[in-house]
């Protein structure tokens, strides 16, 4: 478990920009429960999360369609949250970073770990624009 004082920043960078976090499997399943869409990001403290992901996914709400819901889950902080978040993301490997969309509680796009690492957070952005005029 990480030191709230470490965590706390980078919680805030999603929730600023409007996501919940979610720190019980029982608010991940209310949350996916919900209709319409639902993008979940699965935080980390690394380095891709903090580069690429967590800024990916604040600027993939510029667009026009944009999911209903956002949550978030922080992997090694909320293992209950994070675990039953990735129970709906079979058949995909846990991943931290990930962010998942979902339509009526169904994954319809995932972007794992090695999706993101390595690549711009416009690019994330970009990726996460595409499904979001798909599903949204």
């Amino acid at each position: 478990m990480y030191p709230q004082e470490i965590v706390k920043p980078m919680q805030l960078e999603l929730e600023n920009a409007g996501f919940t976090s979610l720190h019980s499997a029982q608010e991940v399943e209310e949350a996916l429960k919900k209709e319409g869409t639902t993008l979940v990001v699965v935080n980390s403290v690394c380095g891709c999360a903090a580069g690429t992901a967590r800024p990916g996914a604040v600027v993939s709400l510029q667009y026009d369609k944009k999911p209903t819901n956002l949550v978030t889950v922080f992997a090694g902080v909320d293992s209950d949250a994070t675990a039953k978040a990735r129970e709906f993301m079979v058949p995909f490997p846990p991943s931290s970073p990930a962010i998942a969309l979902f339509k009526d509680g169904t994954l319809v796009h995932m972007l794992e770990r090695h999706h993101i690492e390595g690549r711009p957070a416009e690019v994330i952005a970009s990726n996460l624009a595409g499904a979001y005029e798909e599903y949204c």
